[in-house]
């Protein structure tokens, strides 16, 4: 048994993947700032972190990666560039490990990749599923706060699936899409 990673590393390719581009733009958009952001999926470009620092937005972003080409790839960037270190912090681990315990609350989380990455490699450990980190997460997003999912996944059936959960459970009502991300505000019902 060992821990399932994600032995790939995913440069920026935007008409593959747009989600974090669109992110950023949202972010922009909103003038959302000095707010507290969970990522999930880094990728090698580490494009959420450049941009908060390249546009002085000043969040606290935890990104979580599997990938091991992508963890060597923040260590570098924040060693030579010590100011992505102040508010862009990227872990690497199974998101599907988390522990609420050592996690603050957040403003705002991304789940981009749900189902994308979770499958019998993750059970040999006791990993949680797809439903229970969702929940986890959403449990760690203050009211009023903000979940985005990625609709152009190629799991996205499952992610889809367990924001339906969270609305049909009372913790997440819809609150649109963004170019490809749909959004959804923490409730204040207690997770």
């Amino acid at each position: 048994m060992s821990l399932h990673i994600w032995d790939h590393f995913w440069d920026l390719r935007v008409k593959e993947c747009p989600c974090d581009v669109h992110f950023c733009d949202w972010l922009e958009e909103n003038n959302v700032r000095e707010k507290a952001i969970f990522h999930f999926g880094t990728g090698g470009h580490h494009i959420l972190g450049l941009h908060n620092v390249e546009k002085g937005l000043k969040n606290a972003i935890l990104g979580i990666t599997a990938s091991p080409g992508e963890i060597r790839t923040y260590e570098t960037m924040i060693v030579e560039n010590p100011e992505l270190g102040w508010g862009y912090k990227a872990y690497f681990g199974d998101i599907y490990q988390l522990d609420k315990r050592l996690l603050p609350m957040f403003d705002i989380v991304t789940l981009f990749h749900v189902g994308e990455f979770r499958g019998p490699e993750n059970d040999s450990y006791g990993a949680l599923t797809d439903y229970e980190m969702v929940k986890l997460l959403a449990g760690q997003t203050r009211p009023g706060g903000t979940m985005a999912f990625y609709a152009g996944s190629f799991a996205y059936e499952k992610g889809k699936i367990e924001h339906d959960r969270m609305v049909a459970e009372g913790y997440l009502t819809p609150k649109g899409q963004y170019k490809t991300l749909p959004l959804f505000e923490r409730t204040t019902k207690p997770v």
